[in-house]
């Protein structure tokens, strides 16, 4: 049977900022109408047309307003309300991914058990609650490793590199009585990540592997496809794909790994949301992982996830001052073959913040990965 959409129909999303931006130009291309929740009154979404409903990320009744204008309803964070998502979806709100993913994600603890018991390989962890459960894990691990919140961390925040007992005491004083657990510090050649999608219907489709290089735990340059040897290259595109057939719900998912020196691929962490490492499908793919999202929760089919130019480069814009944004250097980085320039419209900047983002696609990694440094040496928010 056709399912018929009718124009008018609402997406409604839990969050307004650069990636609700890069959803709603693509949902009100076929005629849906969109509503996002966001605490920041024009938001970058509403900027693109979306109604905002203007409260907290985990605003109960905020929540429920939302859903209650909307025919599908996704979200671009993590950090939301996923209680009222459950009831709203047991009262038959169509909520993609689903709520018991989201529950299962964001808590990072609870994240890697979920990929422990699916035999998916990622680095050894453990649950901990004072500095005595700290420390009797690192007597198993070593020297370093990693505490982490289980909560709310993004861009390397709520993460501790541990390099001898003395840096617990000052690491406890830092998470103030967070929810914590311990990950062993894996030594890892290149960072690796993967988009993901499923549709409604069960179909699942994988994005090109890229190389992810980051600089202070925040991602700021993406290159597709990543340059590893093809078998690790098929190790990770397999990892996404058994990873994702483990999830429930539809949409799109970024998957986050390391790729040790010797060649072997481990998970690092699950983002159940169009993400920041592929920002680059939006022209160096058939379908960008933002148009892919909107159809996988509204019920499209799924669109082509190969790429249209041999190679693609993504580069972030980040705030390096603290006041309002002014973007300069736009006509000089335009000037550039193959270069784009996307600016999240966000009103102030300060150091760190993800401002916009550049992607050049070239007939190699080289050219391109040589022209977006240029176009970034240009720009400045």
């Amino acid at each position: 049977m056709t399912e018929n959409f009718r124009t008018g129909d609402r997406v409604a999303i839990v969050g307004g900022g650069q990636l609700g931006r890069m959803m709603v130009t693509d949902a009100k291309r076929w005629g849906f109408s969109v509503t996002v929740l966001d605490p920041t009154p024009n938001c970058p979404a509403q900027q693109m047309g979306a109604e905002q409903i203007v409260a907290p990320l985990t605003d109960e009744a905020a929540t429920r307003q939302l859903a209650a204008q909307s025919n599908f309803l996704t979200f671009e964070i993590e950090h939301i309300n996923t209680d009222v998502l459950r009831e709203l979806a047991a009262e038959g709100v169509s909520i993609n991914p689903s709520p018991e993913t989201l529950d299962k994600i964001k808590d990072k603890l609870r994240q890697k058990q979920f990929l422990q018991a699916a035999g998916i390989p990622t680095a050894l962890f453990a649950g901990v609650s004072d500095k005595y459960d700290i420390l009797q894990v690192a007597g198993e691990f070593g020297y370093p490793f990693v505490v982490k919140s289980r909560f709310g961390g993004y861009d390397g925040r709520g993460n501790i590199v541990i390099n001898q007992p003395e840096d617990v005491d000052s690491a406890l004083q830092q998470f103030s009585c967070k929810p914590l657990y311990v990950e062993q510090f894996l030594r890892y050649q290149k960072e690796l990540a993967i988009m993901v999608v499923r549709s409604q219907s069960g179909d699942i489709a994988t994005y090109p592997v890229v190389e992810t290089i980051h600089k202070d735990n925040i991602c700021h340059t993406v290159l597709a496809p990543a340059p590893i040897d093809p078998r690790a290259y098929q190790q990770a595109e397999e990892l996404g794909r058994v990873t994702m057939e483990h999830l429930n719900g539809a949409g799109v998912f970024g998957i986050e790994m390391f790729m040790t020196e010797d060649g072997k691929v481990f998970i690092n962490e699950i983002a159940p949301r169009v993400h920041n490492s592929g920002h680059y499908t939006i022209k160096g793919c058939s379908t960008s992982q933002f148009e892919q999202h909107v159809r996988a929760v509204t019920g499209l089919p799924l669109g082509e996830t190969g790429m249209v130019v041999p190679a693609a480069v993504m580069i972030n814009i980040l705030g390096n001052r603290t006041g309002p944004a002014q973007l300069h250097g736009l006509r000089e980085a335009l000037k550039i073959p193959g270069a784009d320039v996307y600016v999240y419209g966000k009103h102030d900047t300060r150091p760190a913040r993800k401002m916009g983002h550049i992607t050049v696609l070239a007939d190699s990694l080289e050219r391109a990965f040589e022209r977006a440094q240029l176009a970034r040496e240009y720009i400045s928010i």
